[in-house]
């Protein structure tokens, strides 16, 4: 035991989720259209070049998204782009699998937090608890977090799971993996909150990361809105993946990476990062992402725009893609 005292979470009071209200509701997530906000970048059709090839060669395409991406209503961009077999494996943070788990049981998510937290509440919702009984399971069947997210909202059918990309993946066979730092997120305050249990889970979906990361050569990694979580999880699966080809004599060097955020950057962020004394150089999309692990053979790329705009701009330019290439080869 601690010799420290220890917070009590048993007198939490949780509230009922319809009290809460939510930012985003089913009815106002994003239908699949071509008429999404425009998005034009003249490096846009390489990323989708390599996309394209490395699907037709079988190479992994992998996104780790923050949790934004299902916030703004964009889910079914990326479920459509795991039933075409684009998206090998959805990675997210632990945000992105509570945003998801809560929009297909409630048909919302996402709260006022300036409200809540003053008086106490944010985070803290009957029904949004239910996720820790889900990795409860998830940890005595030996199954990662993101995987029995998915087959809950399945075999359950939880009224929305249309709009969950957990359950997509499921029901694809496509890994949904949720990366989870302890403390960061809503449901760890609740009473029945299983650490042990929560990074049990977690940590089965990072060998399954990593073990999609090994067949990394020749396919995409792209990260979509995450600073943190997405850049330190892929660099250490990637540096577990050539540690093991090492040996083998094969390398990991040739694959494309793609960031896609809101913060600036030079024209020449290939060449290098800022000095150390920089507030840019802590910014791990960059260094990790789009330099150091692409420096010895692989390309990257970096599109600054709001979600709402990218994320359709690579579904549209993508499927239209692949559905030129299906007539190509009718042809």
């Amino acid at each position: 035991m601690s010799r420290y005292p220890l917070f009590d979470r048993q007198k939490i009071r949780l509230e009922d989720l319809s009290r809460r209200g939510s930012d985003l509701v089913a009815d106002a997530v994003w239908p699949l259209s071509a008429d999404a906000p425009p998005f034009d970048h003249p490096e846009f059709p390489r990323l989708v070049d390599a996309i394209a090839t490395a699907r037709k060669n079988g190479r992994p395409v992998i996104a780790m998204i923050g949790g934004h991406p299902i916030k703004l209503g964009l889910s079914r961009y990326l479920i459509d782009l795991i039933e075409r077999g684009v998206i090998t494996h959805l990675a997210t943070n632990g945000s992105g699998i509570i945003h998801d788990f809560e929009l297909a049981m409630s048909g919302g998510t996402s709260e006022d937090v300036p409200k809540w937290i003053r008086c106490g509440q944010f985070g803290l919702w009957r029904q949004t608890s239910l996720l820790n009984d889900v990795i409860a399971e998830a940890a005595r069947r030996g199954e990662g977090l993101g995987e029995a997210a998915g087959r809950v909202i399945e075999e359950e059918r939880l009224p929305h799971r249309e709009l969950s990309v957990a359950a997509a993946g499921w029901r694809c066979g496509v890994p949904v993996t949720s990366h989870v730092s302890i403390g960061s997120d809503i449901i760890h305050a609740h009473a029945n909150c299983d650490g042990a249990a929560l990074g049990a889970a977690s940590f089965t979906d990072f060998l399954i990361f990593a073990e999609s990361v090994r067949h990394l050569e020749g396919g995409v990694f792209l990260n979509i809105g995450s600073a943190v979580t997405g850049p330190e999880v892929y660099l250490k699966a990637l540096s577990m993946a050539r540690n093991v080809a090492r040996p083998r004599g094969e390398s990991i060097w040739r694959f494309t990476t793609a960031v896609f955020d809101l913060v600036p950057l030079p024209a020449d962020y290939r060449t290098g990062t800022p000095p150390k004394d920089h507030p840019q150089y802590y910014y791990r999309p960059w260094k990790t992402i789009l330099v150091r692990t692409v420096a010895d053979g692989g390309q990257s790329f970096y599109f600054c725009g709001d979600h709402r705009a990218t994320l359709p701009a690579l579904w549209r330019e993508t499927v239209a893609r692949l559905s030129a290439n299906r007539g190509t080869a009718a042809a």
